[in-house]
């Protein structure tokens, strides 16, 4: 039997605020434990929460992002559940009318373009942590665990999916573009490190063509973009297994085990009125009006789409070339400032070398694009200098290679030109010295001339390939190609 799968995201986006969202206490990462919860947290009789107005602002900016519906009044909710690590025994959240509602985010998976329409966004506090760790001795001497409260009362935007996504690529592209799109606005940091973006992934399976959807499986906060794609995979396998030998999936909140590379049952999943939502008689609606949307629309960035979209009309570059410049703000940014320098007419050189030798030595080193070690008044010249016919493409590719290395090592970093002049490496565009070269060439090599000439392209690449290792990667390819077919003709 063929099956289909079925995946809608909710994300945990911790927002960039400097306290909480309905306290004073300060959000800092890695404090001492529960030096940052003050009375608000702890849920002390009498303590009252105030709503964090950068929190909501964080929310309007998100919501402006993916073209979703303001909206003009939201109304906060209790969410009752008890947990160790939630100390009023229920979490403020939002439920029937949240400030974010609808919306749609384009991904980019393989080479194709999907959008993944959203349902709504709304604002919600963190719990605390339970940490389960060894040292923690209860007072008969058994193990024990403790409570971290630093965490409550963290703001959150919950982002959740419409089911659209069909397999775990599909998952985690989208991922991946959300993750860039809240670091690029401000309202994220974006470490899943620290827990600042974690996903729940809803997965279920159903026979090809069937319209009702299958029992799903919640799996619980996973902080990496691997983990997501392991545990969707296992999940996956696991449902339709278990479909195959007769059994039935359970609705179920699991864990991912990446020790074991496996979910596990964590506890039954609920439904929306085991929490028994209702209004916070303590908050008041949120109401937003049109100025204050205007306001936040006028400090925001240019969006990731709408650069896109200019880029491809004004340069000429492809979707998946404008998509991958637009994968993080850094990334766009460096190739703003390259053409500022070149001009429109490198505008795909510009692309090719970011999205090409820029972006593997990039995940080679391990850093990210805000911590590139070279800047676009280093990488111009090299552009240029291909441009102009005095380097090769190849030979640019040597020479941005010694570029990276002087700059992570910390030394004084060349000039493109320096480079050049000190290792001979100027493309040799002299019609007498290439056709020198050339006539040697095919002199060794009859063979491929036979070849050639009996109708075998690939002699003739052969033949260039032999041409370009005689003149140690300086000769013109674009000259070689033409005196050589001349000759040979």
């Amino acid at each position: 039997m063929q099956w289909e799968v079925v995946i809608g995201l909710e994300t945990h986006t911790q927002l960039q605020t400097q306290s909480k969202i309905f306290s004073g206490a300060s959000t800092r990462f890695g404090a001492g434990p529960n030096t940052q919860a003050c009375p608000v947290d702890l849920a002390l009789p009498g303590v009252l929460p105030v709503l964090n107005r950068a929190a909501v602002e964080h929310a309007i900016r998100f919501g402006l992002s993916i073209g979703a519906k303001i909206a003009p009044t939201s109304i906060f909710a209790r969410k009752n559940y008890f947990y160790p690590d939630l100390p009023k025994g229920y979490q403020i959240s939002q439920y029937e009318i949240p400030v974010v509602l609808g919306g749609s985010l384009e991904i980019l998976v393989g080479d194709e373009i999907k959008v993944i329409e959203l349902t709504r966004a709304h604002l919600e506090e963190d719990a605390g942590k339970s940490v389960h760790e060894e040292g923690f001795i209860g007072p008969h001497g058994e193990a024990s665990s403790g409570i971290d409260l630093n965490r409550a009362g963290t703001p959150l935007l919950e982002i959740v999916t419409e089911p659209v996504m069909r397999s775990a690529a599909e998952a985690v592209a989208y991922a991946k573009t959300l993750h860039s799109l809240v670091v690029w606005l401000g309202v994220c940091d974006g470490n899943m490190q620290e827990g600042s973006f974690r996903c729940d992934a809803n997965v279920s399976v159903r026979p090809m063509g069937q319209k009702e959807f299958g029992t799903r499986c919640e799996i619980k906060n996973l902080n990496s973009f691997r983990f997501l794609e392991e545990a969707i995979q296992y999940e996956i396998r696991r449902q339709i297994e278990l479909i195959e030998d007769g059994g039935t999936v359970v609705q179920e909140t699991r864990l991912y085990d990446p020790d074991r590379g496996e979910t596990r049952s964590m506890r039954s999943k609920e439904d929306a009125n085991d929490y028994r939502y209702f209004p916070d008689p303590d908050l008041l609606p949120v109401v937003i009006d049109d100025a204050w949307i205007t306001a936040v629309r006028e400090t925001m960035p240019a969006l990731p789409a709408q650069l896109r979209q200019q880029w491809q009309s004004e340069y000429g570059l492809s979707a998946y070339d404008a998509q991958l410049l637009t994968q993080d703000r850094d990334t766009a940014k460096l190739f703003d400032a390259l053409l500022a320098i070149t001009g429109k007419p490198l505008a795909k050189a510009a692309a090719n070398l970011i999205a090409g030798e820029f972006a593997s030595s990039l995940n080679r080193s391990g850093i990210s694009a805000a911590a590139s070690p070279l800047q676009a008044a280093q990488l111009a010249p090299l552009l240029q200098r291909v441009a102009d016919g005095s380097i090769s493409n190849k030979i640019a590719k040597d020479i941005f290679a010694i570029l990276w290395e002087e700059a992570l090592s910390g030394k004084s970093i060349s000039t493109v030109d320096q480079i050049i002049d000190a290792k001979g490496l100027k493309q040799i565009s002299d019609s007498g010295a290439l056709e020198t070269i050339i006539d040697a060439v095919l002199a060794a090599n009859q063979k491929s001339v036979e070849e050639f000439r009996s109708g075998k392209e690939k002699a003739f690449n052969a033949l260039v390939g032999q041409i370009m290792k005689a003149s140690q990667g300086k000769a013109n390819p674009g000259q070689v190609n033409e005196l050589l077919r001349k000759k040979l003709s």
